[in-house]
């Protein structure tokens, strides 16, 4: 019978049209979802004031223990979202894990726990990020003191898995964050191998970008009629953040203009998205990139937050997952191959009505790019005005 119930949710879920569950509630604020009341101030002091519409959407079923697949990108709330409906069923007297939460890589891994030790932090939550190249031995003795969240990397985790560091038995919940590209890293075999250590009865939550046939797979074999939650495009949050293009006659003349728009800005937040060259014309940036040493990456990171780095320079492959809540301004000295990206790269910003601006240099030949992505975001980019300065 089981079986039959999962092809059934296979078929269904394999139609083009992935459309939200109809018995879906919208629910307008955070004060009406039901939290327990140290969560509520949790929420506050971090600084939401309203749901954003996956949050609205989701956060109730997951907190009612049904499995849940919601197809949201970057800049949508979903880590928050997760995180919540994570910290509201938990019980916080048993010091075991809960709570697994997988996603593709080691900087998403550390960024969810800090969301779920900010948002818990009237709870006394243990949350612990299990990720690869770092020391084996404290995340033994961490795992050992007892967690009741574990968030980390599919290799890592299934290792501690592996050498019973990491029990199982009490795990409620798993989190599949950006599924897909977990699976386009190649650990589909790993996330197959953790799953069959879990408790039969566990609860699953998939967040994917994008629902290829493999994730639709994953579904039907870890999931029990879920409840599907589509977060549209027009519902990112371009919604808060202006978005200007400056015309730029040739490449090279890039530089200048983003030296000139430099010297304008008066903020001390963060600008995201610049070249190598802003050292050679006497700016202090910090750059990252794939080949870097973990312990590198950190420290850019620490350095970026702390706001000793004003500026860091990165690649698409860093859009996702890096939330830095200070940065107001995004500026692609480059548009992005794929309109697909545009989203990934100044979702940064806005998030959840926090005001946000995205500058995009354009060259002659990127004018069309431009046009097709705000078409496809139904958004409207503007030439930029002298006043940018005062928007930030």
């Amino acid at each position: 019978m089981a079986s039959r119930n999962r092809r059934i949710i296979e078929t269904d879920l394999s139609n083009v049209e992935f459309d939200t569950s109809e018995d879906v509630e919208i629910i307008p604020t955070f004060d009406n979802i039901g939290l327990r009341e140290d969560l509520l101030r949790g929420i506050y002091a971090y600084g939401f004031e309203k749901p954003s519409a996956i949050q609205q959407r989701a956060i109730k079923p997951t907190m009612k223990g049904r499995d849940v697949i919601a197809q949201a990108q970057s800049g949508t709330g979903k880590t928050a979202t997760f995180s919540i409906g994570v910290l509201q069923m938990l019980d916080t007297e048993v010091r075991e894990t809960q709570v697994l939460i997988l996603s593709p890589t080691r900087e998403l891994a550390v960024q969810i726990q800090k969301v779920i030790l900010a948002l818990g932090d009237y709870m006394s939550v243990q949350c612990h990020a299990c990720i690869g190249g770092t020391n084996l031995g404290e995340d033994i003795r961490k795992l050992d003191y007892g967690q009741h969240v574990v968030s980390g990397t599919p290799g890592r985790v299934f290792d501690m898995i592996r050498r019973r560091n990491l029990r199982t038995r009490s795990i409620k919940m798993l989190v599949l964050d950006e599924a897909d590209e977990m699976l386009n890293k190649g650990f589909k075999d790993q996330i197959y191998d953790v799953y069959r250590y879990l408790p039969p009865s566990t609860q699953v939550v998939l967040i994917s970008a994008t629902l290829p046939h493999e994730i639709l797979e994953m579904t039907s074999k870890f999931m029990t009629d879920p409840v599907r939650i589509l977060v549209k495009r027009d519902e990112l949050t371009l919604e808060g953040i202006k978005q200007f293009f400056v015309a730029v006659e040739r490449e090279e003349w890039k530089l200048d203009t983003l030296c000139d728009l430099y010297d304008t800005l008066t903020i001390t937040q963060a600008v995201d998205w610049l070249t190598e060259k802003m050292r050679e014309a006497n700016f202090t940036v910090s750059s990252m990139h794939g080949d870097m040493p973990q312990k590198e990456r950190d420290a850019i990171m620490k350095e970026f937050r702390s706001g000793q780095t004003r500026v860091l320079i990165t690649t698409d492959v860093w859009a996702r997952g890096i939330d830095v809540q200070q940065v107001s301004l995004v500026i692609n000295y480059d548009l992005p191959n794929n309109r697909e990206l545009y989203i990934h790269r100044i979702g940064r910003s806005g998030r959840f009505g926090r005001k946000g601006v995205a500058i995009n240099f354009v060259k002659n030949d990127d004018i069309r790019i431009l046009r097709d992505i705000e078409q496809y975001y139904s958004t409207q980019i503007d030439e930029m005005p002298m006043n940018v300065a005062d928007l930030i």
